[in-house]
């Protein structure tokens, strides 16, 4: 189990690198914006471990592992990714990160909380989610191509420096498939190692859905986001999280709601807390994103230490830990009051404007 992890990891690594090059390249020689791909091809790419991940959780009747994953992920993408993206490199925003990707990862968040007030995402729910992402993906496509964009190009160097053989469009389309065929295989030998680990311990399907597999099959685009901050390709890695995140609720439950028979089961205690912090999360990204639309390395560290404590909090309470009501109490009465504070005084600021 240890050399498949492992080989899991180096399959990620090296996908991640074959894809963020595939995919930068694609962007200029299509015309589209680099920030545009980042939130489609990558993005939804580097979250078909979650799709085949939940669907066969689906098909073997594990829906705690299938909404596990997918909620998960979610926080995973944001307080974790984006947070070890700002760390290794603080993060020019996009402005249409802030006007557009963001509030819609924070709708597509509220309408997964609405449709699953009543404990389960049956079929309509399933089809309305699936109709949704087609919509976004062709909005952003056509939005893409139509737009004079204002703001620098962050990737005209690539025009300058790219070498020869990777500079026609069927190259640019064989990386990105190679770089997801490897990315797709890690993530596979990734999860089945952790998921191997995690049963010898007796933790549940859901701790490790929303924990394991949630940070397993998100592997894919924390190689591809800190891949890309390393290159300094910062839309792509702003975009791939937050276009994972917004593929992950549209496609990834809509899919698996489609093959199961009975819709979706939610379990209370995701409904009770999981998909809040999920919210939470999102609507998290606003305030920071308006801090001169970047994201410090500061700020990096918050979201770091928040997914940390998040699960810790899951693994505490899935062994009933006896320090449980202490850490719960630390973080209700102290530790986040002084986050929101901080927050509200950020987005106040003058001089943050969107």
């Amino acid at each position: 189990m240890i050399f498949t992890f492992i080989a899991g990891l180096l399959a990620l690594v090296a996908g991640a690198e074959v894809l963020v090059r595939g995919a930068s390249r694609l962007a200029l020689s299509i015309g589209i914006s680099p920030l545009v791909i980042g939130l489609t091809v990558v993005a939804f790419g580097t979250s078909a471990p979650e799709v085949a991940v939940s669907v066969g959780a689906v098909l073997d009747d594990k829906n705690d592992i299938a909404l596990g994953n997918v909620v998960g992920s979610n926080i995973f993408n944001i307080l974790f990714i984006l947070g070890l993206s700002a760390v290794i490199t603080p993060l020019v925003v996009n402005r249409q990160i802030i006007r557009q990707e963001v509030p819609i990862m924070v709708g597509a968040s509220l309408l997964l909380l609405v449709l699953s007030l009543d404990l389960v995402l049956g079929l309509l729910d399933c089809v309305l989610l699936s109709l949704l992402l087609v919509a976004y993906t062709v909005f952003l496509v056509v939005q893409s191509r139509r737009e004079d964009k204002g703001e620098p190009d962050e990737y005209e160097h690539l025009t300058k420096t790219a070498s020869r053989w990777d500079a026609h469009w069927a190259v640019q389309v064989l990386l990105i498939v190679a770089g997801l065929g490897l990315l797709v295989l890690g993530s596979r030998w990734l999860v089945d190692a952790a998921v191997a680990f995690a049963k010898d311990f007796g933790v549940s399907d859901l701790v490790i859905g929303l924990t394991v597999v949630a940070a397993g099959t998100s592997m894919p685009e924390v190689a591809t986001s800190v891949m890309a901050s390393v290159r300094k390709e910062r839309d792509i890695a702003i975009g791939n999280a937050i276009g994972s995140t917004t593929f992950n609720i549209l496609g990834c439950i809509g899919i698996s709601g489609l093959v199961s028979a009975n819709g979706l089961a939610v379990p209370p205690s995701v409904l009770n807390f999981d998909i809040w912090i999920m919210l939470a999360a999102a609507f998290a990204c606003l305030p920071v994103f308006l801090t001169g639309r970047k994201i410090a390395r500061w700020e990096g560290v918050i979201f770091l230490a928040y997914y940390i404590a998040y699960t810790t909090y899951l693994i505490m309470a899935a062994q009933d830990h006896n320090a449980l009501e202490a850490f719960s109490t630390m973080m209700l009465s102290f530790i986040l009051p002084i986050t929101v504070v901080t927050f509200v005084v950020m987005i106040l600021k003058p001089g943050n404007k969107i």
